[in-house]
């Protein structure tokens, strides 16, 4: 399975306890996923849209908690308008007073990502998304994403109103907003490996590339020294230049810091950058 479907199973199994937070999940579910229909007898159907078994396992076991409503029953009468006045136009936002706590939110948010929510799996990529085919409902869920602190935008992707997160950190509150607690462990151990390795990999560039740069620079003090030895000789240098210069010969893969405590008189990391960049300038006219 993969890590969204993952989420979902979790969420499924999260059951509301009070009545207003089922309500407010119910709410998320038929906004985004959820029909009503009317039979040829003019009695209210509900269905849903998704063929997700999430939704439809949560969204009926929701409906016979918070109305004692079977999935195969028909609505009539004052139930049925007791139902379509509830729950309105299921393109509108849901209405607020269903919202007004912390917990209903929560519990919204948690419908709304069983309905039209994924998540990428953390080992690969950090985004999460709602899909929503409607552009009021979106705006409602990127204002009550983001009344949790955790920072949610809108784009469209050809018929659709897309609210998503990029931030792995945002993703991470968000799964604890919603209470699937066991999927953002996985996500963080996910996370914390993918950080550790690329710190790594970070410092073995950084090395490597430190060593290539010595590497490259001891190769060229190499260069010009064997230049001067030939063409000047190393007799003829003053007595810092030859010293530095022949300890250079003997230890080619020495830092600098290394070849300063070999001298004789033991000088600092800038002292013998000083002296083998006169090295250079030497072997430079010699060359011209």
């Amino acid at each position: 399975m993969s890590f969204s479907t993952d989420v979902k199973e979790e969420l499924t199994k999260h059951i509301p306890g009070p009545r207003h937070c089922a309500l407010a999940e119910l709410m998320a579910i038929m906004h985004f996923a959820g029909y009503f229909g009317r039979t040829e007898d003019d009695g209210l159907i509900i269905g849903f849209k998704s063929d997700n078994p999430c939704v439809l396992r949560k969204g009926f076991t929701l409906w016979k908690k918070t109305f004692n409503i079977e999935s195969a029953m028909a609505l009539r009468g004052a139930e049925a308008d007791m139902v379509m006045e509830k729950f309105g136009n299921l393109s509108d936002p849901v209405d607020p007073v269903f919202l007004k706590n912390s917990c209903c939110r929560r519990a919204f948010l948690r419908g709304a990502f069983l309905s039209v929510g994924s998540v990428s799996d953390p080992d690969k990529s950090y985004h999460m998304e709602f899909l929503c085919d409607n552009e009021a409902l979106a705006i409602q869920l990127q204002n009550i994403i983001r009344d949790f602190d955790v920072e949610a935008k809108i784009i469209t992707r050809k018929k659709y109103f897309v609210v998503y997160i990029k931030e792995g950190s945002s993703i991470v509150e968000l799964l604890n907003v919603m209470e699937a607690h066991v999927s953002l462990m996985s996500f963080e151990n996910s996370r914390i490996l993918k950080e550790v390795r690329n710190t790594v990999n970070r410092r073995v560039n950084c090395e490597t590339a430190n060593i290539k740069k010595t590497a490259d620079a001891s190769s060229r003090q190499m260069e010009d020294i064997y230049l001067l030895r030939d063409t000047y000789g190393l007799k003829n240098l003053p007595e810092k230049l030859r010293e530095v210069a022949e300890v250079r010969l003997e230890y080619p893969e020495a830092t600098l810091q290394e070849l300063g405590e070999m001298l004789s008189v033991p000088v600092g990391k800038s002292g013998v950058n000083h002296r083998l960049r006169k090295l250079s300038e030497l072997a430079d006219k010699v060359r011209g």
